[in-house]
């Protein structure tokens, strides 16, 4: 039997916080316990699938906060990204452990986490954890701050030099 697996996937994708509401409502109206990272995904590598899997096993739902093409060039420069938001978003919403991908536009994902609400709060492990956005957030409605240790030698600037 052939399915077609493109509308699942980009389902998973919201271009804005309001139209991820209705599945957030539902989440939270079953208690799954909602796990919320965020970054820019430029060169999807192995360091970004185990920190994922990794933040998604903290929790029933995984929430990734995609930085759109305009705040990825304002945080890291005019040659990036390498991929459009739309590539990124789809290649992360079709990992099996990611269950929504939300694109935001500000410099930090403060609003949206003020949005979201997430139970966990997950960042690299070159972050305390009191220092990341959010942290007085997710704090104050009990939840948690979790950071994992990135994996040695892959990095999207690496992955970058590697190709030059």
């Amino acid at each position: 039997m052939n399915m077609d697996y493109l509308p699942f996937i980009e389902k998973k994708i919201a271009y804005s916080a309001e139209e991820a509401s209705n599945i957030l409502n539902l989440w939270k109206f079953k208690n799954d316990k909602i796990v919320f990272t965020n970054g820019c995904f430029d060169i999807l590598h192995k360091g970004h699938i185990e920190y994922l899997a990794k933040a998604r096993s903290l929790g029933t739902k995984l929430i990734i906060g995609l930085n759109t093409d305009a705040s990825v060039k304002r945080l890291k420069g005019d040659s990036r990204p390498v991929n459009d938001e739309k590539a990124r978003a789809l290649l992360l919403a079709s990992l099996i452990f990611v269950d929504e991908v939300i694109l935001f536009d500000t410099d930090t994902p403060r609003d949206l986490i003020e949005f979201v609400q997430p139970d966990v709060l997950v960042k690299g492990g070159d972050y305390k954890p009191e220092d990341i956005v959010g942290y007085d957030i997710v704090k104050n409605k009990g939840g948690e701050v979790v950071t994992i240790d990135f994996i040695e030698g892959y990095s999207t600037t690496s992955t970058i030099e590697k190709m030059k």
